[in-house]
C-alpha cells in the first residue's frame, strides 16, 4: 500500500505532519510524489482559524492544500500520461477516514490522470501558483467582464489578477494600505486608498476578502459600474441600498476557477503573456510545516509560503 507523510490538521490550530496510508489507485489513477505545496492565506486560514463556513467535505482531522506541484511516479492501467511528468495538483482525498480538504499538502497523493494538469518542469516551485493564476484568470474570463480598473489588495492574487488584466490590454490601478506591499508593480499603478480621490471606476474587483469595504467600493463606482468579488468572504455580507441604487450598481462574485482557465492561464505562462516571478517571498522544508502555516497567516512580509516535500521522495 501507498503511503505518505502529510500535513494533518487535527483541529483548529492544532496541526501536525503524520503518515497515512494512501487509498490503493485503480486503472485511472496517476500517483505523484509532490514537490513543492503552497499555503492559502484565504481558504486555509478558515480552515486553520476553524472559521471556514459550511463547505462541502468540511470537517477534522483534515489535510489541507490545493496548491501543489510533483511529478508522477506510477500509472494506473488505462492513463495515457508519462512516468516523470511534472503536474499541477489541485488537491487529493485519498487519505482514507482522513479527509482532503482540499488533500494536496502531502509527499504523494493518489489521484484521477484528469485532475493532474501538465506544466513545464522548468516553473519548479512556482507551479504551485497555478490555483491563484487559474482563480484570477476565471474573475476575468467571465461572458461580458470588463477588465478592471480598480483592484482592491496586492497580495498574490491581487498580483495575478493585475498581471493578466495588463497582459489583455488594461492598465488598472490597486489599492494596498500595507506599504510594504507596494512594490513589484510592472504596467500598473499601486496606491494607498487614502490617496485616491476617484469616484468613476466602471470595474472594481476586491480580492481582499474584507467584506466590510462593500460601502466604500460602492462609493467609488461610476453609474452603471461593477464590483467583482474574488476573494473568498467568511461573514455575511451587506451593504447601504440607497447609495448602490442611485449608482445603480452592479454585484458579480466570482466562483471557483474551471478546468478551462487553468489550460489558458498555463498557455499564457508558455506564451511568456504572463509571469509568475516574484510572488514567493518564503519556502521551508515541509517538516517545519506548523511554524510555516503561522508564518503564512501572521506575517505580513509573506505573500505566498512554500512547503518543500522533496526530502520525503
Amino acid at each position: 500500500m501507498n503511503t505518505a507523510t502529510a500535513v494533518i490538521l487535527e483541529k483548529p490550530e492544532q496541526l501536525k505532519l503524520g503518515r497515512l496510508d494512501l487509498t490503493d489507485p485503480v486503472a485511472g489513477d496517476v500517483v505523484v510524489d509532490i514537490e513543492w505545496s503552497g499555503i492559502s492565506t484565504g481558504t486555509e486560514r478558515l480552515i486553520w482559524t476553524g472559521k471556514m463556513p459550511s463547505f462541502p467535505g468540511m470537517g477534522y482531522p483534515l489535510v489541507p492544500g490545493y496548491e501543489s506541484v510533483g511529478k508522477i511516479v506510477a500509472l494506473g492501467q488505462e492513463t495515457e500520461r508519462d512516468i516523470g511528468e511534472t503536474v499541477y495538483i489541485p488537491g487529493a482525498r485519498c487519505y482514507g477516514e482522513v479527509r482532503g480538504l482540499f488533500g494536496g499538502a502531502s509527499s504523494r497523493v493518489v489521484v484521477p490522470s484528469g485532475s493532474a494538469a501538465k506544466v513545464d518542469s522548468d516553473l519548479g516551485e512556482e507551479g504551485a501558483l497555478m490555483a491563484l493564476a487559474a482563480t484570477a484568470y476565471h474573475a476575468l474570463a467571465t461572458d461580458g467582464a470588463k477588465l478592471p480598473d480598480l483592484i482592491i489588495g496586492h497580495g498574490v492574487l491581487g498580483r495575478l489578477l493585475a498581471r493578466i488584466a495588463v497582459a489583455l490590454g488594461g492598465a488598472p490601478t490597486v489599492w494596498e494600505t500595507n506599504a510594504g506591499r507596494r512594490d513589484g508593480a510592472v504596467g500598473y499603478d499601486v496606491v494607498d486608498p487614502a490617496d485616491d480621490d476617484r469616484h468613476d471606476y466602471k470595474s472594481i474587483y476586491d480580492v481582499s476578502g474584507d467584506g466590510g469595504l462593500l460601502d466604500t467600493l460602492i462609493s467609488r463606482l461610476a453609474p452603471g459600474g461593477e464590483v467583482v468579488l474574488a476573494g473568498f468572504y467568511a461573514a455575511p455580507l451587506s451593504f447601504a441600498f440607497p447609495p448602490a441604487f442611485m449608482k445603480e450598481a452592479r454585484l458579480r462574485v466570482a466562483a471557483e476557477w474551471k478546468p478551462n482557465d487553468l489550460t489558458a492561464v498555463i498557455k499564457m505562462i508558455s506564451d511568456r503573456q504572463l509571469s509568475l516571478a516574484g510572488l514567493i517571498t518564503h519556502r521551508v522544508d515541509a517538516t517545519h510545516a506548523d511554524s510555516a502555516y503561522r508564518t503564512a497567516f501572521d506575517d505580513a512580509e509573506c505573500l505566498k509560503m512554500i512547503l518543500d516535500w522533496r526530502a520525503f521522495s
